[in-house]
């Protein structure tokens, strides 16, 4: 009998348990994180950037400027190259997995270089190394403020702008590293090509 009595108790342990963990993890998380989606609705859609209501891509995920052969468009701020599917693709975010041995890594390395050197003309030996390698995710949107600062010449030249005024618009998107200490400055493409393009109109 006491064998029986125990049994039960702990069935009606078990089953509360159960419920308990029902409400908690099956409907309280999951309107609790609801709610922080409405709150930072941003956030919960990819954190879409629009301009005159269009959206025009993500400020968390890079894309590329290139026209229809995937050749890079001077009148635009390049982004860093990425490995993630065809490019930038969120589902199939990772790295090429190349290690410095690898002579496929390399090639493109000296491709990507030479292709650089020729558009900004500038000297081969000056490129940032974000400009010739993705990154881990194949994502980043950012590019590092030397490489934006390379690219500002040709970009100026490109929409007959002064040199100045594209460089100052740079500037202003410098973001520092986090908290002061963390990470290192960088630039967001998108974003800065969109106040490029907000200055200069016509193309």
């Amino acid at each position: 009998m006491s064998s029986a009595r125990g049994t039960t108790r702990q069935y009606w342990v078990a089953l509360k348990a159960m419920v308990v963990f029902t409400v908690v993890l099956g409907i309280g998380y999951p309107a609790l994180i609801g709610a922080i989606g409405l709150l930072a609705p941003a956030q919960a859609n990819g954190s879409p950037v629009a301009v005159d209501g269009k959206t025009v891509g993500s400020s968390l995920i890079g894309q590329s400027f290139t026209n229809r052969a995937g050749g890079a468009l001077p009148q635009w701020f390049q982004s860093r190259p990425s490995a993630a599917g065809t490019g930038y693709d969120a589902g199939a975010s990772g790295g090429s997995n190349q290690g410095t041995e690898s002579g496929t890594l390399a090639s493109a390395i000296k491709d990507r270089k030479a292709a650089i050197a020729k558009s900004d003309g500038v000297d081969p030996a000056s490129i940032p190394p974000d400009a010739l390698t993705a990154s881990a995710s194949g994502l980043d949107p950012q590019i590092s403020p030397e490489y934006a600062r390379e690219q500002v010449a040709r970009v100026a030249a490109a929409r007959s702008l002064p040199r100045a005024l594209v460089a100052q618009l740079v500037e202003r998107f410098v973001t520092g590293r986090s908290l002061g200490f963390i990470g290192e400055p960088t630039v967001n493409v998108l974003e800065l090509n969109i106040a490029l393009a907000a200055l200069d109109p016509s193309n």
